[in-house]
C-alpha cells in the first residue's frame, strides 16, 4: 500500500507552507503500510518555540486557504511539538531539541520517503 495522490498533493502543499516559514529539515514519510490513520507524516523543525508555533500556524493557514481543515491540532501554543492532523497527512512541527530526542525518522525508518521537489 502506498500513499494516495491526494495525500502526496496535501503533503507538498504543507511542506511548501512550512518552507515559507523557514522550517528546517523537512521530511515526508509514507506511513500508509504501517499506520491505518494516515498516509503521510510530514516532519519539520523550528529553532525555538515561537518558530515552531509560526510554522504550524502557517501550515494550517495555507491548508485552510486551499479548503483543507485540520481535524485536530495539538501543542501549537506550547511550541515544542505541534501536531496538525489533516486525516491523510499528519504534520509534526518539532523544536530541534525534541526532534533530536524523539527521532521520529528512526522510529519510522522502514517507511519510504516521499519526495518533496518544491522544498530544498
Amino acid at each position: 500500500m502506498t500513499a494516495t495522490e491526494r495525500a502526496i498533493e496535501l503533503t507538498q502543499m504543507a511542506a511548501s507552507a512550512a518552507d515559507d516559514k523557514k522550517a528546517e529539515n523537512i521530511v515526508a514519510l509514507d506511513v500508509s503500510a504501517r499506520m491505518p490513520l494516515a498516509d503521510v507524516f510530514l516532519i519539520a523543525s523550528g529553532t525555538n518555540e515561537r518558530h515552531v508555533a509560526a510554522i504550524a500556524e502557517g501550515v494550517e493557514d495555507s491548508m485552510r486557504a486551499q479548503g483543507v481543515e485540520a481535524k485536530r491540532r495539538e501543542g501549537v501554543r506550547e511550541g515544542r511539538w505541534a501536531l496538525l492532523d489533516f486525516n491523510d497527512v499528519i504534520v509534526h512541527v518539532m523544536h530541534d531539541e525534541d526532534r533530536g530526542y524523539y527521532e521520529l525518522e528512526r522510529l519510522w525508518k522502514d517507511c519510504p520517503v516521499v519526495p518533496l521537489p518544491s522544498v530544498p
